[in-house]
């Protein structure tokens, strides 16, 4: 026999507001999740035993006081008093496994409140024991992540403060002594003193533009203007801005190029990238070295292709003969404001490369051994869209 449609969860109540849909979200939820389902049958099974237990001990305790003459096997003492025996056992079982699974939610529940209150006080180092039912164990694993991510954000962002208040401290100490040097008479306010000064603000200019580029990515709200380029062309491009700069060091740039499609990329981004990579690397290549620029298409080893299941990706790598970079090192290299003693940048540069390779779908990775020199490559979805 069908419901009626008035009472079939299928169908609408004609009561039920017109701008919430039928049935609740949360009906399915409950439905479908076996934590519902878990307590359903605890409720079930807690209520059945205690019904017969009641049942049994009811008719234990009639019987003592009726004298029941029927030809029934189950009006004869034989039957009712172990029956009523049974229900009593029954009754305390049921009582005794519930007040016992009650207890072993409850009690990880209160730890979870009182957890949960310290998170909101600051604490994020509390972590609970992971235990219970599945479903207990699964929150307080959940909880636990939380927390844990929780504290590693708050760390990051006191570094963050710590590192660019150390960033800023340099250019803005230099600015002022310049400025109140002048002032005082101290220093005559010539060419070589204002060009001192205006080196010092580009460097503060570069240092608010990278972490406003590294804001935006962190926050997913990076916009790329894609469009059809010719990576061979921007990477010729990229090379010739530093042609002067390596000259004077003696170092040589060898170019290899695959011929490849077009890329649907941001250029302007892309070459940011390339100019960050080369910048390294004509930093730390010694008078005499090679810095060997590739691109190639590719789809294995460690590539884009085998990361995210492309067809085919397109791979830039920059590779220097320096003193390369010691393996314990090597995994930090593209963290926030990590560099080395020698280094001339502010450590975001590896950071914002690879927030902008990652924004185009690509990734980025890092190979060096001590004394080998060092080889950064990052690898785009190949073809244009």
């Amino acid at each position: 026999m069908k419901p009626h449609p008035r009472f079939s969860h299928r169908h609408r109540p004609p009561w039920w507001p017109e701008n919430e849909e039928w049935p609740p979200k949360r009906w399915r939820y409950m439905r479908g999740n076996p934590f519902f389902r878990r307590m359903g049958c605890f409720f079930f099974g807690f209520t059945f035993l205690a019904f017969i237990g009641l049942l049994g001990m009811l008719r234990f305790v009639l019987a003592r006081f009726i004298d029941f003459q029927g030809s029934s096997p189950f009006d004869r003492p034989d039957f009712i008093f172990p029956f009523g025996f049974l229900g009593f056992f029954l009754l305390i079982f049921a009582v005794g496994w519930g007040a016992r699974s009650l207890r072993r939610m409850s009690r990880p529940l209160d730890e979870l409140v009182d957890a949960s209150n310290k998170v909101a006080e600051g604490d994020y180092s509390v972590r609970l024991e992971e235990k219970g039912p599945p479903e207990i164990y699964s929150l307080m694993r959940g909880f636990n992540s939380m927390a844990e991510r929780l504290q590693v954000n708050d760390q990051e962002r006191r570094n963050l403060l710590a590192d660019v208040s150390h960033e800023l401290r340099t250019p803005i100490t230099v600015i002022q002594g310049n400025v109140e040097g002048i002032l005082d008479g101290l220093y005559p306010a010539d060419e070589a003193r204002l060009k001192s000064i205006l080196e010092e603000t580009q460097v503060l200019s570069r240092l608010v533009d990278d972490l406003r580029t590294l804001s935006l990515a962190e926050r997913g709200a990076l916009r790329l203007k894609r469009e059809p380029t010719n990576l061979a062309e921007l990477i010729h491009d990229a090379v010739s801005g530093f042609e002067s700069q390596a000259k004077e060091n003696g170092v040589k740039f060898q170019i290899l190029l695959d011929d490849v499609e077009d890329a649907s990329i941001d250029p302007q981004r892309v070459r940011e990238v390339l100019t960050n990579l080369l910048s390294n690397a004509l930093r730390y290549t010694p008078r005499g070295g090679e810095i060997n620029v590739r691109l190639t298409e590719t789809g294995s080893g460690p590539t884009l292709s085998e990361v995210q299941g492309l067809e085919r990706s397109e791979t830039i790598s920059v590779e220097d003969n320096g003193p390369g970079i010691d393996s314990a090192i090597l995994p930090h290299v593209f963290d926030r404001f990590y560099k080395s003693s020698d280094s001339g940048g502010m450590g975001l540069g590896l950071s914002i490369a690879k927030y902008l390779v990652e924004a185009h779908g690509g990734k980025i990775w890092a190979e060096s051994l001590l004394g080998k020199g060092t080889k950064i490559s990052f690898a785009l979805p190949a073809g244009a869209e």
